[in-house]
């Protein structure tokens, strides 16, 4: 703009210069030819006024050009700024929706996990139920076929006992006949003493085949009474053999035995400390520590247990980077109330039965599993309860994982749920890489001997969280 003023200035003078020497002329010249030169100059002023409002004109739309492209810049600058927001905004919610996404996703495959071993659960569930079904069956007609055969023996001996009868009634209608020459003949007719009848091979095969019932009943367990299903079955003896029958029966049952009564936590002591897992809270946990340091191809978990509420929680839960389910011990998932699910290497598991935990008692718990064929026992209050094999037959529990005792893990060490922590005490706690006999599980219940060996105790107790608390009695029926 300022070099414009200058080229307008220069005119300006420029034309200022030949007016001044054109008037100058002018006074020298005659009067006569001045009007054609004012005419002239009058279209010089007319052009220059032009020339002025046209420059004027042009520099008042170079300066309105100049607001307007400086009012752009500023407009400019400020969309510049309002995108930067705008991509900066764009940003943190971009962010937040990845870690909605990231949050989804985990959440996602929880529940995938979760869902794959309730199918991989419910197949188990299927196939054992079909087993235990074929083999029920199995026994059912095993049954059966000892059912008829030991009535076709009762049936036999009974016949036997009739023709005895008989033979008997038959001598005594003898007897009066011979009685008047019994006195001539002496001594050497005098009846002999009687002498006790022997069984014959049907007696013989009815005592083997109640023998083989009442080893098959114990196989079976004391819940199951295999002498049951034959009473009611046989039909009454003639009158003559009943005292025959009886006496026959009597020998075959033999003496009766005696039930064990279970040992009560009121009798034992020295279960040393216990832990108390006052509520459901996902802080309630316990790690054990270090946890298992080399492989297991056998274990025993015992333990004295009270539960605090009307489910069975998560007693152990031992979680490795590739299954966080190598060995649990858990009742949420349980079919029946009172059970728990005893996996080792999931999805495989059996379903164990603890309803009598649900008395808010103290109990003593013993599960024992081992590779060799699989075999696993369950001992509460030093009776066996439940027993089975082929499950994880020559498996391998593996090292270096995270074993906590009250909460079930999704992860190693972490993704606990309420819903599966255990409420209740725990005392006098051990792990064995062994399996425990009877005798071991006997003296561990009744306080005479802590079992040696234990690789794990509640010595090695680290609590996770701040509710949980470690109590030092000396009997279960002291401790909270």
């Amino acid at each position: 703009m300022g070099c414009l003023w200058r080229k307008t200035l220069s005119f300006f003078l420029v034309f200022v210069h030949i007016y001044l020497h054109g008037a100058s002329s002018q006074e020298a010249a005659p009067a006569g030819p001045r009007k054609p030169f004012f005419e002239r100059l009058r279209r010089l002023e007319e052009q220059f006024r032009r020339f002025q409002e046209v420059t004027l004109t042009h520099l008042q739309s170079i300066a309105s050009n100049y607001n307007v492209s400086y009012n752009v810049d500023i407009r400019f600058r400020s969309l510049a700024e309002e995108s930067q927001a705008v991509a900066q905004a764009v940003n943190r919610s971009q962010a937040a929706v990845q870690e909605e996404l990231a949050q989804l996703r985990a959440w996602v495959r929880k529940a995938w996990r979760r869902g794959r071993k309730v199918d991989t659960r419910l197949r188990a569930l299927d196939l054992a139920l079909g087993e235990r079904s074929q083999q029920q069956a199995r026994e059912r007609k095993e049954h059966k076929a000892q059912r008829d055969a030991l009535q076709d023996s009762l049936a036999h001996l009974e016949g036997l006992v009739r023709s005895q009868g008989a033979r008997l009634a038959a001598l005594e209608g003898r007897l009066p006949v011979a009685h008047h020459g019994t006195a001539t003949l002496g001594p050497a007719l005098a009846p002999a003493p009687t002498q006790p009848e022997q069984l014959g091979p049907s007696s013989l095969k009815l005592q083997r085949d109640r023998q083989e019932l009442q080893a098959a009943s114990e196989h079976r367990g004391p819940q199951q009474d295999s002498s049951a299903p034959l009473q009611g079955m046989r039909e009454p003896p003639a009158p003559g053999s009943r005292r025959a029958l009886s006496g026959a029966a009597t020998a075959l049952r033999g003496p009766p035995q005696q039930a064990q009564a279970p040992q009560g936590p009121g009798d034992t002591c020295g279960v040393g400390p216990a832990l108390v897992f006052p509520n459901a809270s996902t802080e309630n946990v316990v790690f054990l520590r270090p946890s298992f340091v080399a492989a297991l191809r056998a274990l025993s978990f015992c333990s004295w247990v009270r539960t605090a509420s009307g489910h069975l929680g998560t007693l152990l839960s031992y979680a490795t980077e590739d299954n966080d389910n190598k060995l649990v011990l858990h009742g949420r998932d349980s079919m029946l109330p009172g059970s728990i699910h005893f996996v080792i290497g999931d999805p495989a598991f059996r379903e164990l039965p603890l309803q009598p935990l649900l008395d808010g008692q103290w109990h003593h718990v013993c599960v024992i599993w081992t590779s060799t064929q699989g075999r696993y026992w369950l001992h509460v209050d030093r009776r066996l309860v439940a027993t089975g094999s082929r499950f994880r037959e020559g498996y391998e529990i593996p090292p270096g994982g995270s074993l906590v005792l009250g909460q079930e893990q999704d992860s190693v060490g972490g993704g606990f749920d309420s819903s599966e922590a255990f409420v209740g005490s725990m005392a006098g706690l051990g792990i064995w890489d062994r399996a425990l006999v009877p005798g071991e599980v006997a003296n561990l219940a009744t306080g005479k001997e802590f079992p040696t060996g234990a690789i794990l105790t509640l010595a090695n107790a680290a609590s996770g969280g701040e509710f949980v608390q470690r109590t030092s009695c000396t009997c279960p029926e002291c401790c909270p």
